[in-house]
């Protein structure tokens, strides 16, 4: 398995140590992060969907049941522990899947095709706009309402799970980001932030906002610790 160095360098520059966490079996997934301050999930390949109780679409792509179970594991465990999370592309989508919510397979079925969810290549250059909800951690965590991201995607969230909410959109209705209200940091986004990061002050602003939630969550815990 390969992790993009963009990952790492964002967050590296927003002021964070990263720490690549390999894929392990599910139990590993607690002891792992509660030596930690944040969780960030990754892209990757699509998620297998026996994860959700449906069956395979003719269009599925390459898959890895494993890796699901742990990140899935992973989100379910970070919730546990209150910490922090940024989910990216495919783990905005596990994000959802962890907490019982479902996938659109193959997004051309449902959205058609006047939007580019699936541009060619990797990079900043942006396919499409989104929509942000103004009250919203994510419309804070920009600073803005509207942006342009990337799209490397042809699946997303369709039944949106257990404590989340929708809160961004591109324009044919596809739901762009999810965030769980009343949680300092949970934030999972479908474009590829890290990709656009050393370019697009917003979408750095949005690994920042990130990072900060992990100190203040450093903090609490320190301060839980003294005072048992």
């Amino acid at each position: 398995m390969a992790l993009g160095i963009a990952y790492l360098d964002a967050l590296e520059h927003a002021g964070a140590v990263p720490v690549t966490i390999p894929p392990l079996k599910p139990d590993s997934a607690r002891p792992l992060l509660e030596r930690l301050s944040g969780l960030v999930l990754s892209g990757g390949p699509d998620i297998h969907p026996t994860a959700y109780g449906a069956d395979e679409h003719a269009e599925l792509g390459p898959t890895w049941p494993e890796l699901d179970r742990f990140e899935i594991s992973l989100a379910r465990e970070a919730d546990a522990l209150r910490l922090p999370i940024l989910a990216i592309c495919r783990g905005a989508q596990a994000l959802n899947v962890a907490r019982i919510g479902t996938l659109f397979q193959h997004v051309p079925d449902r959205f058609g095709g006047n939007i580019d969810h699936r541009q060619p290549g990797y990079g900043a250059t942006p396919a499409h706009s989104v929509e942000i909800d103004p009250d919203s951690t994510l419309a804070r965590a920009l600073g803005r309402t509207t942006v342009d991201v990337n799209s490397y995607h042809h699946q997303a969230a369709d039944e949106v799970g257990r404590g989340l909410r929708a809160v961004a959109w591109s324009p044919d209705g596809l739901i762009e980001a999810v965030e769980a209200p009343g949680r300092d940091f949970v934030v999972g986004v479908q474009w590829h932030a890290e990709a656009m990061a050393s370019e697009l002050p917003e979408q750095a602003a949005l690994f920042r906002a990130f990072v900060e939630a992990a100190k203040r969550y450093e903090t609490s815990r320190g301060e839980q610790a003294l005072a048992a």
